[in-house]
């Protein structure tokens, strides 16, 4: 295979990963709390052939001999997009909605007998029975939702709950208002470093690879929340349409790339 036709080839695979990428922005256009994904390209190995024996003003030349040839390009990073979304009141008691770009639930999630905090937008929660006669503030999969002092767990059997703007946590028993709890958010100072885990969550990459320290990424902040609300997808459908012309648009060049250079290699082997 030629060059052109392994650069074409290279690059075709890295355009349908973007692809995959849009199509998930699109899925989740109505998810709540979905943060956008936008990927980020970079140029494979530059291979430098000197194909020049006398080149032009070589005494006084400030680029090298010859010509440079890419090896095609690769999707460089995938960054997600903390920024805010519409805000939709539901009236939900159990609905709170992140009024702050970059701002975090942390939650607890268990998977392979390891607990880890992950971080999400969604702020859709649910109050899951235990024992003791008692309830803990949970996501709608069933991770519990961390408080200052851990998961919230508190004495079920009251009138009413309800979330204040500063994330306190209150219930009605009778006529008696009880703090049960207090929500803690954090800010991610540096959210292109986090990872998407699946089911809306985020959490924290390899710290010691990457040379940081946890208060570089993550920094805990007062709440700032609106109650009986949610937060939508910040997904541009606009954007994402135009974006995923364009790839495809990439795409048929580079396919039409390796179909001609084809047709030039077959008209070459037919010669005399």
């Amino acid at each position: 295979m030629s060059r052109i036709m392994t650069q074409a080839a290279v690059t075709m695979n890295q355009l349908q990963n973007k692809l995959d990428l849009i199509g998930n922005n699109l899925a989740n256009s109505d998810t709540t709390g979905y943060k956008t994904r936008n990927a980020d390209f970079s140029s494979l190995l530059v291979q430098q052939i000197n194909n020049m024996n006398n080149p032009a003003n070589a005494d006084g030349r400030l680029t090298p001999d010859g010509i440079r040839v890419g090896s095609g390009a690769k999707l460089g990073s995938i960054n997600i997009d903390l920024s805010l979304g519409a805000i939709k009141e539901t009236g939900r008691s159990l609905d709170v909605a992140l009024q702050q770009s970059n701002h975090l639930f942390q939650i607890q999630v268990t998977e392979n007998d390891v607990t880890e905090t992950r971080y999400t937008r969604d702020g859709s929660f649910y109050l899951s029975p235990m024992d003791n006669n008692q309830v803990m503030l949970t996501t709608k999969d069933g991770h519990p939702v961390l408080g200052a002092n851990g998961p919230i767990v508190f004495a079920d059997g009251f009138d009413e709950i309800s979330i204040s703007e500063n994330g306190l946590i209150n219930v009605r028993r009778g006529n008696q208002t009880e703090l049960v709890g207090e929500l803690e958010t954090v800010e991610a100072i540096r959210p292109r470093l986090l990872e998407a885990t699946g089911d809306n969550n985020f959490r924290l990459p390899n710290l010691a690879e990457l040379g940081y320290q946890f208060g570089e990424i993550i920094q805990g902040v007062d709440p700032s929340l609106r109650s009986g609300a949610l937060e939508n997808s910040n997904v541009d459908l606009s954007k994402q349409m135009s974006e995923m012309i364009l790839t495809q648009r990439a795409y048929q060049f580079n396919a039409r790339t390796i179909s001609t250079s084809d047709q030039m290699m077959g008209l070459i082997n037919q010669l005399r």
